[in-house]
């Protein structure tokens, strides 16, 4: 399904979809979109920041007991193609040096999944707390997907992973294409090293990586969880995206 264009539309209207798509995110990725010993939950502490998805680890239980449950699906080991992949060999070795695991009562966090609301770039306090937020992930070992469907804006000119290498990796250059303003990133946090799928609206969202360790990720089910919260939308909110009349 297209992307639509959500900065038509009031930012209460995206945050029904977003609180839609990320519960439909969470339910692809467990039923069979993580592999055994994983799972996702929505809004958890994890050292300080509150991520809008969570993908959590626990260790297998006595004599390798699945409940009936399958395996999941297979984990890509090869490193991910996406158009632009950028790595800082610098940081790597500081976080190999100071690497700290984050655990709350339900298990090790390893993974983080993160869209993008209009709030969190209305202001340059807003989107220093989210860029923020995203350096102490990386900075606790922690693995990330950032969505943006939004264009960029006075506090992001090149789209939020330019703001966001800015806080996390070295200074360097990055020109989001002008006909794909929005962002589909994954950040692998042990290397440091971002897949950034540039997308725009009327695209399809691509099958970006979730990383689990440092060499392995699965496909983050971002098009089938979008459609099926598109696919639940109030009549109303549809007709929202309807061309206008007499128009093209």
């Amino acid at each position: 399904m297209p992307i639509h264009d959500w900065a038509r539309v009031s930012p209460g209207t995206f945050h029904n979809f977003h609180y839609r798509w990320l519960a439909a995110l969470c339910d692809a990725l467990n039923a069979g979109g993580l592999p055994d010993g994983y799972f996702a939950m929505a809004e958890q502490r994890a050292g300080g920041p509150i991520p809008d998805i969570l993908t959590l680890h626990l260790p297998p239980p006595p004599g390798g007991a699945t409940n009936g449950h399958t395996t999941g699906p297979a984990v890509a080991t090869a490193p991910p193609q996406t158009r632009f992949v950028v790595r800082s060999e610098v940081l790597e070795y500081a976080r190999r040096a100071n690497r700290i695991t984050i655990r709350d009562d339900l298990g090790q966090v390893v993974a983080v999944i993160e869209v993008v609301s209009p709030g969190n770039k209305d202001s340059r306090n807003a989107i220093r707390a989210f860029v923020g937020k995203i350096g102490e992930l990386v900075d606790h070992g922690i693995h990330l997907v950032v969505v943006d469907l939004f264009p960029p804006g006075p506090r992001d000119p090149q789209g939020i992973h330019k703001a966001i290498w800015d806080e996390i990796g070295p200074d360097q250059p990055f020109d989001l294409p002008k006909d794909k303003p929005l962002t589909v990133a994954a950040y692998e946090a042990e290397s440091v090293t971002a897949y950034v799928e540039p997308v725009a609206v009327g695209d399809v969202l691509p099958g970006i990586p979730l990383f689990l360790t440092r060499r392995q990720h699965v496909r983050c089910p971002l098009e089938a969880s979008y459609q099926a919260a598109w696919g639940v939308m109030p009549a109303p909110i549809r007709r929202l995206f309807d061309p206008p009349a007499g128009g093209p």
